[in-house]
């Protein structure tokens, strides 16, 4: 009797996948199981299932469509494991609001095996980009309803990876629409299964463009804003936008002044090394599984087949394996399809201490162009690398020769791409920042004052400063350490130290040099060498004048050789508390150190910590649209060898 129940159950089942709407007495009928039914239906289905396609096939039977076939008997098998019918039904409203659906997210999890592995055991950054690029294309095409493909791809930068074992979910979402293209943005995590401890691994943005079929334009309808984040990121869409479109013009301004670049350090430096042995060049060739649902070779797949040049080229140079850190912004030119030979050359451009930067060029041909030599440009990436050594810490990379035309260009192009990747991703940060600003309270002044001095004269004499450019008798140099950018001026002033001193720790003179100060005026005095600032700075991008309460500390040099210190940090004050007529600003860490370099020469180091209350007004700086740094430091200079004035801090 019970073989009896479950041939008939299984034979039920079958019609219910072949034939799903044939009859309302059979639509109505229940299609869960017993348990005692559930695994004998199951392995008789998928027999009679078998049995059936190959008799209908002989016998000409129509049948559906065969992925409609799979996904009915996907849909009742989960109906058998789980005994829910509204599974095998394929009831949308299942998983609607719990997979983001409705909130316009597309997720992607997979568990990392040893094939998306590299030779460490961890999530290879090829495998890594393939992923993001297949969920964002998802999500773009979702909200277009169309076929999109990939225009271009913001910085990323990665921050941890995955090891085998892990999963990785990747949740991709539409942030604003434009006319024909649209911004995603893409967000990666990594979970441990064993302690369910999750990992921020990178944050991306890539633009879409739709492609419709035939001559009929699309244009995208607007992203509906939900939450209070999908304001905010609808607004910084824009923004980015704006970068995006004028990035090549910010570069050619930025190698403009590169040709008047000039790294002393660099000139001196006898161990530079040559990076022709970091050369590197692989052929792939476009099979079937490489093209995406379109037609076309799939943008994450030459993505990742970019990131395998590139980290063999940058492991020739340190010796050891590389690890990818940040990918610079790309465009793709063209696209490329089945059958098409794709030739990927890559070298290192340039090194940055504990960074390297490998430019990857990638040319497509066709048996036609093949046999001319005739290679169409489809894309160009600039990959940042590091390495580790033995200890885990990462390893100083040697500097580069550049005596060539092409080495030269390769050599300034990585310096101003570098400024660029600063730029953008100190700007359009939207981490929280914490209050800097710390209580004012005499009783303990000595340690306040104590640790504004030393916070400055560590800061600067740190490791890692880069130069960025170089103009006459100033030198502008950049530091990153942990998502902190500190900026540091250098300036030659021909005149006696202690004078120097003298002017630049009286706040009072500095809106006489400085356009960035209206006011600054004394509010508490603690001291001789420790006094508290109130300063007011001109509104910038249409927001409110903004001020400042900065408590300056300074110190005459202990010893021969050691610098004057002029610090100042932000501090709160009850006597200066916020108003809503100003746009209240703080600063982490900022001051003057000034060496004595002769009788009547010295060197003026000015260097600032930026928060988000600074960065506005030498954010262009960074993306090579204005030289205020330059401006204000001859200024600076100028004021100094020419000052008739006594300062009133005597």
């Amino acid at each position: 009797m019970r073989h009896l129940l479950e041939r008939v159950h299984c034979q039920y089942l079958l019609h219910k996948c072949l034939h799903p709407a044939t009859h309302p007495l059979l639509d109505s009928m229940p299609v869960t199981s017993p348990p005692c039914l559930l695994l004998p239906s199951l392995l008789l289905l998928s027999a009679h299932l078998a049995l059936y396609l190959l008799t209908a096939g002989r016998s000409r039977t129509r049948l559906p469509h065969p992925r409609q076939l799979l996904q009915k008997f996907v849909s009742v098998t989960r109906m058998l494991l789980s005994g829910d019918p509204a599974d095998a039904a394929g009831d949308p409203r299942t998983s609607a609001l719990t997979s983001g659906y409705e909130m316009g997210e597309v997720q992607m999890c997979h568990t990392v095996y040893p094939w998306h592995s590299n030779h460490c055991g961890e999530l290879s950054a090829g495998q890594l980009l393939t992923w993001i690029d297949t969920t964002a294309c998802l999500a773009a095409e979702r909200h277009a309803g169309v076929a999109c493909v990939t225009a271009s791809v913001d910085d990323i930068q990665i921050e941890a990876t995955a090891r085998i074992g892990q999963q990785i979910c990747i949740r991709a979402k539409v942030n604003r629409a434009f006319n024909t293209s649209m911004e995603v943005g893409i967000t990666v995590a990594v979970e441990d299964p064993l302690t369910s401890v999750q990992k921020h691994v990178c944050t991306a943005f890539s633009t879409y463009v739709v492609r419709p079929l035939g001559a009929k334009k699309v244009n995208l309808k607007p992203v509906r804003l939900q939450s209070a984040e999908d304001h905010l990121e609808y607004s910084l869409a824009a923004e980015r936008r704006r970068i995006r479109l004028y990035h090549e013009d910010a570069y050619n301004n930025l190698m403009e002044d590169a040709s008047a670049y000039y790294d002393a350090d660099w000139e001196n430096d006898n161990n530079k090394v040559s990076t022709d042995c970091t050369r590197v060049e692989s052929i792939e060739l476009v099979l079937p599984p490489h093209a995406n649902h379109q037609g076309n070779t799939f943008g994450g797949q030459i993505m990742a087949w970019m990131e395998t040049v590139a980290n063999i080229s940058a492991s020739r140079l340190c010796r050891t394996h590389a690890i990818l850190k940040s990918v610079d912004m790309f465009k793709f030119r063209g696209p490329s399809t089945v059958g098409d030979r794709l030739v990927f050359r890559a070298i290192v451009n340039n090194t940055f201490q504990k960074s390297v930067e490998v430019g990857v060029r990638v040319e497509a041909y066709n048996c036609e162009e093949w046999t001319e030599g005739k290679p169409r440009h489809i894309n160009s990436a600039f990959l940042i690398y590091q390495a580790l050594d033995a200890n885990k810490e990462y390893i100083l990379f040697p500097r580069v020769k550049a005596s060539t035309k092409d080495s030269i260009r390769r050599f300034r192009g990585a310096i101003a791409r570098r400024k660029i990747r600063v730029a953008r991703k100190y700007i359009l940060t939207n981490k929280p920042e914490k209050p800097i600003s710390i209580p004012w309270d005499k009783c303990n002044q000595a340690y306040l004052s104590y640790n504004n001095v030393a916070t400055l004269t560590v800061l600067a004499s740190s490791d890692g400063w880069e130069l960025t450019s170089t103009k006459k008798n100033i030198r502008v140099l950049t530091h990153e350490e942990n998502d902190i950018l500190t900026i540091k001026i250098e300036m030659q002033v021909k005149i006696q130290a202690s004078q120097a001193y003298l002017l630049l720790s009286d706040l009072g003179l500095r809106p006489r040099w400085d356009v960035h100060y209206l006011s600054c005026q004394i509010v508490e005095s603690a001291g001789d060498d420790d006094k508290i600032f109130y300063v007011t700075c001109p509104p910038v991008k249409q927001s409110k004048t903004r001020d400042l309460v900065m408590l300056m500390s300074r110190r005459y040099p202990s010893k021969n050789g050691d610098p004057y210190v002029i610090a100042m940090r932000s501090v709160t004050l009850s006597s200066c508390p916020p108003s809503v007529q100003y746009l209240r600003s703080e600063v982490q860490c900022a001051g003057f150190l000034i060496y004595s370099q002769s009788k009547d020469e010295c060197q003026v180091t000015y260097v600032n910590q930026l928060t988000s209350g600074i960065m506005p007004y030498i954010e262009e700086n960074l993306t090579g649209w204005s030289n205020s740094i330059h401006e204000t430091a001859s200024s600076c200079i100028h004021f100094l060898e020419t000052a008739k004035v006594c300062t009133t801090l005597l």
